[in-house]
């Protein structure tokens, strides 16, 4: 076994968070050391918790879309890989989930990242993965999103892809007429050059 698999096997067997987690412990998240692409979330859903398939909800349909990817390509491990900042459900709040449990970032995250030598690009989801792979520079996720540029085409912010977010997206027209064309064409390219087309 190597060492990836190792580290693997103990992630999806951990309980750091056993006594804290209201509907039990089930990490969710999708890594190879060959995925280009790796997707930064927050945690999974009630939905994700259930299925124990990363994005397999609303969200995930919403982000596929955003990226111009099938489901076959999108639960490809060696094209990305999906890393949340906690991997098991943390439960719902007043006014939704709860945040993603703080344990998960300094016992695995950077151990996994270690392992994700051929990345091309990062999609980091909502404040709290942003908070972890951007500096505290922006007073907003609005405005962390509209300064996409500064960092294309190795990361970009993005909001989160869930409905919760109808109304960010309807007031933010410039996301999907600016953002997404030419993410969906980095994805696609990305998706060429692997294949060697």
């Amino acid at each position: 076994m190597t060492t990836f698999e190792s580290l693997l096997d103990e992630v999806k067997s951990c309980t750091l968070c056993s006594d804290k987690l209201p509907h039990g412990v089930r990490p969710v998240l999708q890594i190879h050391p060959e995925a280009r692409i790796l997707i930064a979330g927050q945690a999974p859903g009630r939905v994700v918790h259930e299925t124990g398939v990363p994005f397999d909800d609303a969200s995930g349909n919403r982000l596929r879309e955003w990226m111009g990817l099938s489901r076959d390509e999108f639960y490809n491990p060696e094209l990305v890989a999906i890393l949340p900042m906690g991997f098991c459900y943390p439960g719902t709040g007043k006014s939704g989930d709860l945040p993603p449990r703080p344990e998960c970032e300094p016992a695995w995250r950077k151990q996994l990242l270690a392992y994700l030598p051929n990345l091309k690009l990062t999609l980091v989801l909502g404040k709290y993965a942003q908070g972890y792979h951007f500096e505290k520079t922006h007073a907003s996720l609005t405005e962390l999103v509209k300064s996409w540029q500064t960092y294309w085409p190795d990361k970009v912010p993005l909001p989160h892809p869930s409905p919760r977010n109808n109304i960010w997206l309807s007031k933010n027209p410039w996301f999907e007429a600016e953002l997404l064309p030419p993410l969906r064409q980095t994805i696609a390219s990305i998706i060429t050059e692997r294949n060697g087309i």
